[in-house]
């Protein structure tokens, strides 16, 4: 709880003397989004893992400090504003982490920086190439380091689609991206579920759609 106070504090400071233009300072804030993403995703703050003793004994006391810091780094990203290309692609796999804890607020209220990436890019660049392929290169690794589940696959189709759909000029492209990434996320998920399959058959034929 400590550290969270003193993170919230380096929020303020950055926003009150580090963020216009004459004096934003892109390191500082690139400390902030990896600090406050490595509290989050920090195993004592993984609630799901402890007994349900444990975990109602700790919600009560100090509640879920993962949602908390959450929504910091959200407003934190949204504070940037024009600043924001200058963290495409590097934030996307610290995003990535993030919207992988598997805390419902935490994933709805933070998969929707990926659609704001994606606007970003594509305002300066006419497309978001960068952003997708960062997001494709992380996901594999993150996957199979055991992260993501069928519940982050519905949220990120459901509500990156709705995201799109309300721009236009991302509605294709946008929906093309949308498909992409879930078709590779459900087949990682399937690889993942029957790498120590015995059934070496389903086990080729996962490694085969993966491919």
């Amino acid at each position: 709880r400590e550290f969270l106070r003193a993170i919230n504090q380096f929020a303020t400071t950055l926003t009150e003397m580090f963020l216009s233009n004459s004096d934003f300072e892109l390191q500082l804030w690139n400390n902030y989004f990896h600090l406050a993403v490595a509290f989050l995703t920090q195993d004592s703050l993984q609630l799901e893992n402890f007994s349900p003793a444990k975990r109602n004994s700790i919600l009560a006391k100090y509640g879920d400090m993962r949602a908390t810091i959450g929504a910091s780094i959200r407003d934190m990203w949204y504070n940037l504003g024009q600043h924001k290309i200058e963290f495409i692609p590097g934030m996307v796999g610290p995003i990535l982490e993030m919207t992988l804890v598997p805390e419902l607020e935490l994933r709805s209220s933070t998969i929707p920086i990926f659609f704001d990436m994606m606007l970003c890019e594509h305002q300066l660049t006419g497309s978001f190439s960068r952003f997708e392929d960062e997001i494709l290169r992380r996901l594999d690794s993150e996957v199979e380091g055991g992260r993501g589940d069928e519940q982050y696959l519905q949220l990120f189709k459901s509500i990156l689609l709705n995201c799109c759909q309300s721009h236009p000029e991302l509605a294709k492209p946008g929906e093309d991206f949308v498909k992409l990434v879930s078709g590779l996320l459900e087949r990682l998920l399937d690889y993942r579920a029957v790498m120590n399959d015995e059934n070496k058959t389903y086990s080729m034929s996962c490694t085969v759609n993966l491919l």
